[in-house]
């Protein structure tokens, strides 16, 4: 598909890496607790838990939502 993908480095090397990572599990958190087993959670649910996600207008963004964009760069 052309898709570049970059993993962030462990966190003893370089911690800036995994901020969005770990801002993006903090919102999953806040509609799942941490004992909850993901792969039992229905897809509609989950789907919809992460159009909300993806909704929140980010500040790295200018305020825009990252559905926004995404659906801006493949029109």
């Amino acid at each position: 598909m052309g898709i570049d993908f970059y993993f962030a480095e462990p966190y003893y090397y370089c911690s800036r890496q995994r901020s969005c990572n770990e801002n993006s599990s903090g919102l999953l958190r806040e509609s799942y607790s941490k004992k909850t087993d993901i792969s039992q959670v229905g897809t509609e649910e989950l789907i919809g838990i992460l159009m909300l996600i993806n909704s929140r207008p980010r500040k790295c963004l200018n305020y825009a939502t990252p559905f926004g964009k995404f659906l801006h760069e493949i029109s």
